[in-house]
């Protein structure tokens, strides 16, 4: 498990500079019209239930990639933790929001310890890269990163063949090993789970949050977990 790891940190690292293309339904992840607007529509549906989280103090966010959130996230923190892996995703995060309320650092997140309480635990799209074995140490560091009466926001994609690279194809058989291309043709293996919502809710209750998952018409699932307390150590 430690060699796919660290092929899916060098494959992040290699896609930096056509990551947004993703996202934006460019070159090969254009569907055309009409699904590229449903696409675009369920992403305004997660920007309208991020934002009622309403303006709070610190965020952080993990796995901040090309800034694509970052930018709404600035909208919503008075500062803004950002942690990656990938100088080359934090650079062009750096360059393109050119924020001084942001704070870079360069972090593994496998390796990643909790340093201090946020008012706001956000990432997306980094959940379904986690191993299974990884999952619950991980959610309880993000726990323990949310103030008590904070939240963590959690956006991750559903099983849609055509939320990928149109040469790009999901295994139907749960095979959580998959195989990425880059533009230039170069292949890396990368994990991806795709979660049900019951799943995501079971193990954000078990961690101690007070969750609410819920899914967009085909693209997405995204879930709020709320601290309500500390959770209480076994006797």
């Amino acid at each position: 498990m430690t060699n796919i790891i660290q092929e899916q940190i060098e494959y992040y690292r290699a896609r930096a500079n056509e990551y947004d293309e993703w996202f934006y339904r460019i070159g090969r992840y254009d569907r055309g019209t009409e699904i590229n607007q449903a696409w675009f529509n369920e992403v305004a549906v997660l920007k309208r239930e991020l934002h009622q989280v309403g303006v709070v103090e610190n965020i952080l966010e993990l796995a901040c990639g090309t800034g694509i959130w970052t930018q709404e996230l600035v909208k919503l923190g008075k500062k803004v933790t950002a942690l990656d892996a990938s100088l080359e995703m934090i650079e062009i995060n750096r360059n393109k929001l050119d924020n001084t309320n942001i704070e870079y650092r360069q972090v593994d997140l496998f390796a990643w310890e909790p340093e201090a309480e946020y008012d706001l635990v956000f990432f997306s799209f980094w959940l379904s890269h986690v191993p299974p074995a990884l999952l619950n140490s991980f959610l309880t560091k993000v726990y323990q990163s949310v103030r008590i009466g904070g939240k963590a926001f959690i956006i991750d994609s559903r099983f849609e063949q055509t939320s990928t690279a149109k040469n790009h194809i999901l295994d139907k058989n749960g095979n959580i090993c998959i195989n990425r291309k880059l533009n230039d043709g170069r292949e890396f293996n990368i994990l991806k789970i795709f979660y049900q919502p019951e799943q995501l809710q079971e193990h954000l209750l078990q961690v101690g949050f007070q969750a609410d998952v819920k899914v967009t018409d085909k693209y997405f699932i995204y879930a709020t977990g709320i601290k309500a307390e500390e959770k209480k150590k076994p006797r």
